[in-house]
């Protein structure tokens, strides 16, 4: 008898933050039937999910210091498949390193990682290294590191130290993070079996309007009026016509509760477009 195979995509490789905030859903959520499968872009993991909706994935939205992933929130309007839901949340700690095989800086020429890695350490890097260095965004900050050569000394790479571990690569530097508050928010993608109510729930919403004075304001006061705390937002072009926005809002509670269903209710009055994204538990430190 055929059994099908469901898998958890992440950004690989492994070791990645991404790797990490797969392990913490799996346990959380008890996924061990899911056969784990690295994958090189969020864009990619967002196709694979939208064209296999029995599988689940895991992707970064936010980060403490850098903001919203646009490339996570820019798949998300894409998405097809009207039943793929947010699952669940939870948070990263991002420490990052120097990696690489230069016995000095002055042997380092170009530094490669994932662009908000990089964007991450500018201060540090400036300080290090000045203007002349090359900066070569990569995939992931795991990819970087793995791809690093013994032969190439003037590259280096930043991630983290259980990369460079995984991968038995030199450890330059550690903790060179501008900012030691960094954490990256990561969600659990799929299709849920109902919606569930528990004691500490996060709704995520997604919405356009039109293109008119007070547009936004309208639905803020909505949620003003009933009482609804607003976690997060983040807006990013509709890519349908210029000046036109999609706008992605979490707020406390589950759409089940009376006062978020009345709410939403009122919302769609005045929005071209609305999807509730999901009603998951909330990260709990």
């Amino acid at each position: 008898m055929f059994t099908m195979v469901k898998t958890i995509y992440f950004l690989g490789p492994k070791t990645s933050y991404s790797d990490f905030a797969k392990e913490q859903f799996v346990n959380r959520f008890a996924l061990n039937e899911y056969v784990e499968k690295p994958m090189r872009t969020i864009t990619a993991i967002i196709s694979e999910i939208d064209k296999h909706p029995e599988n689940i994935a895991v992707l970064p939205i936010e980060n403490s210091i850098e903001g919203t992933v646009k490339e996570t929130i820019d798949n998300l309007i894409k998405i097809e498949n009207q039943n793929i839901n947010i699952l669940g949340e939870t948070v990263v700690s991002i420490e990052h390193c120097l990696i690489g095989y230069a016995k000095e800086f002055n042997d380092i020429k170009k530094i490669k990682s994932h662009p908000q890695a990089i964007s991450q350490c500018y201060d540090y890097i400036y300080e290090k290294f000045g203007d002349n260095i090359i900066l070569e965004p990569e995939s992931s900050t795991a990819n970087a590191i793995k791809n690093l050569s013994s032969t190439t000394l003037e590259i280096a790479a930043i991630g983290n130290k259980f990369s460079a571990e995984y991968y038995d690569k030199p450890i330059i530097d550690i903790n060179i993070n501008d900012e030691k508050y960094n954490q990256t928010r990561f969600i659990l993608l799929g299709v849920p079996d109902k919606i569930r109510q528990t004691d500490n729930d996060k709704t995520s919403i997604m919405f356009s309007t039109e293109n008119k004075p007070g547009a936004l304001s309208d639905i803020l006061n909505i949620l003003k009026e009933n009482n609804i705390n607003m976690t997060y937002i983040s807006s990013r072009p509709s890519r349908k016509s210029l000046g036109e926005y999609c706008f992605f809002i979490d707020f406390d509670g589950n759409v089940l509760e009376d006062k978020n269903a009345k709410a939403m209710f009122e919302v769609l009055k005045h929005v071209k477009s609305f999807k509730h994204l999901g009603s998951y538990p909330a990260y709990i430190a």
